[in-house]
C-alpha cells in the first residue's frame, strides 16, 4: 500500500501542522467505517447488471457538501430530486435504476490555482479549509478531516432511514484527499487480512484532475475492493484509457469500474466512440455514464460559472448516439443536482442574459440543476434509454429471427 500511495499526489493541501495532521489521523484510523463490506459488494452487484446492459446508474447531488449545508431539509431535497429522477428513469426508460447520491463525503474540492482572486490560500472544501475569505479560515486544517467523518455519518444515518422505507440509495465522492481516503481504509474481514474496502463511501471516483496513471490516486484505486469510477475528458487517448482499464479492471469484471465520460457537447461525438471502442477491444465490461455538466461549464457576462440546460441536454444526446452507433450500452448518467429551487444553471439557449442566476446561487463551486431542470434531464434521458431498448431488442429478434431461418435452410440441405 505504501508503495501506491508514495507516488506523485496532485490536488492535495499543505497540513501546516504535522502534530494536527498524526492526531486528526489517528482518530480516523479507529473510527468506525461509514459503509460496510457488505453494502459495497451489493453495489458492485447492481453495477453488475449496469455493465451487462439490464440496468442504468443514476448519480447525482451535490458538487461540494459542506457542513453547514448537512441538514434534514437539503439532505431531503438532495435525496427527493435523485429518487424522482430515478422514478422518472425506471418508468419511462423501462430499466431499474441504481440510485447512487454525491452525498455523505463530497467536501473536497480540486482547485485550478493554488490561490484565489484575493491572493489567499483557494478553498479546498470544507473538509480542508473554509470558504470564508480570511488568512486563518483559509489555512489547511487536519481537524476538518474528523469533523468530515462525522458529517458524514449524520448523512449516512438519514441516508440509511431512507433505505429502511424501501429506497436503497448507495454513497459516492471522488477520492480526493488521499490522507482522509487512506485512514478509512478498512480489510473486509475481522481478521485484518483480505480485500481492502474504502470505508468513507460505497463508490469513489477519480477526477480528470488526478488520473495521472502514475499518480497516488490511481494507485490507491488499484488497492479497492470498492467498484471505483473514473472521469474521462476530451484529452483522454484510446491507449489511456486501455490502460486505466488494465490497471482499476485487471480481473475483467462486471460492476468493477465505471467510466463516466465528461467531454462537452462539442467533443463527445468525436471523441467518445474511440474510447468506448478501444476498451470493448480490450475485453473489460465497464459501465458508461455521462457526466453532461462539467464540460460545458462557462463564465456567464457578470462572472458566474453556469452551464446552459440546452448543452446538458445535448451532451446526453451525444452520449446515446455513440453507443447507438456503436451497439454498447449507455450506461447512465452523473449529475450535480438539488432538489432546492437554486439558480444557478440557465434554462435558455444563450448565457448571455445571466439576471437569473442572482435569485439563489448558493453553491461554493460549480452550478447545479435544480428539481425542474433535473427532471427535464430524467424525461429526456428516458425518452433515449426507451428508444436505444426498443431499437436493440427489435435488432436482437430480428438477428434471432434470422439465425432461425439459417438454421431451416442447412435443415432443409442436409435432409436433401
Amino acid at each position: 500500500m505504501s508503495d501506491a500511495l508514495a507516488r506523485p499526489a496532485a490536488q492535495q493541501p499543505v497540513w501546516p501542522d504535522p502534530d494536527a495532521l498524526r492526531t486528526a489521523l489517528g482518530v480516523l484510523r479507529t473510527a468506525p467505517p461509514l459503509v460496510t463490506a457488505a453494502e459495497t459488494d451489493r453495489l458492485r452487484g447492481r453495477l453488475a447488471s449496469v455493465a451487462r446492459g439490464e440496468a442504468l446508474l443514476l448519480q447525482s447531488g451535490d458538487c461540494a457538501e459542506t457542513f453547514a449545508g448537512n441538514t434534514e431539509s437539503h439532505l431531503n431535497a438532495t435525496l427527493r430530486c435523485l429518487l424522482q429522477m430515478a422514478g422518472v428513469l425506471e418508468r419511462h426508460g423501462g430499466l431499474p435504476v441504481v440510485t447512487v447520491g454525491r452525498v455523505a463525503g463530497q467536501y473536497a474540492k480540486p482547485r485550478s490555482s493554488p490561490t484565489d482572486a484575493l491572493g489567499l490560500p483557494a478553498y479546498r472544501g470544507d473538509i480542508v479549509n473554509s470558504f470564508e475569505p480570511d488568512p486563518a479560515a483559509r489555512t489547511a486544517d487536519p481537524q476538518r478531516m474528523v469533523l468530515a467523518h462525522a458529517q458524514a455519518a449524520l448523512a449516512m444515518n438519514h441516508v440509511r432511514a431512507l433505505g429502511r422505507s424501501g429506497e436503497e440509495v448507495f454513497s459516492s465522492h471522488e477520492a480526493m484527499l488521499l490522507d482522509y481516503e487512506q485512514a478509512l481504509l478498512r480489510a473486509g474481514v475481522d481478521s485484518g487480512a483480505g480485500p481492502l474496502y474504502s470505508g468513507s463511501a460505497h463508490f469513489l471516483w477519480i477526477g480528470e484532475r488526478t488520473r495521472q496513471l502514475d499518480g497516488a490516486h490511481i494507485g490507491f484505486a488499484e488497492l479497492l475492493a470498492n467498484p471505483v469510477g473514473l472521469k474521462v475528458g476530451p484529452g483522454t487517448t484510446p491507449g489511456e484509457v486501455v490502460e486505466y482499464a488494465r490497471r482499476l479492471d485487471p480481473d475483467r469484471t462486471p460492476g468493477r469500474l465505471t467510466l463516466i465520460s465528461r467531454m462537452g457537447r462539442r467533443h463527445v461525438r468525436e471523441v467518445l466512440p474511440a474510447l468506448v471502442e478501444a476498451v470493448r477491444a480490450a475485453g473489460h465490461p465497464v459501465v458508461w455514464s455521462c457526466d453532461p455538466m462539467h464540460g460545458n461549464t462557462r463564465e456567464s457576462p457578470s462572472g458566474y460559472k453556469t452551464r446552459l440546460l440546452a448543452d446538458v441536454l445535448d451532451e446526453i444526446k451525444g452520449f446515446f448516439e455513440v453507443h447507438e452507433r456503436l451497439g454498447t450500452h449507455p450506461g447512465g448518467l452523473h449529475l450535480e443536482a438539488t432538489g432546492e429551487d437554486v439558480t444557478e444553471c440557465l434554462d435558455g439557449a444563450s448565457a448571455q442574459d445571466d439576471a437569473p442566476l442572482v435569485a439563489r446561487y448558493d453553491t461554493l463551486c460549480d452550478p447545479r440543476l435544480n428539481g425542474q431542470q433535473a427532471q427535464v434531464v430524467a424525461e429526456f434521458a428516458a425518452d433515449l434509454v426507451r428508444r436505444h431498448h426498443r431499437r436493440h431488442h427489435r435488432q436482437g429478434r430480428n438477428h434471432r429471427a434470422e439465425a432461425a431461418h439459417q438454421w431451416d435452410d442447412s435443415s432443409v440441405r442436409r435432409s436433401g
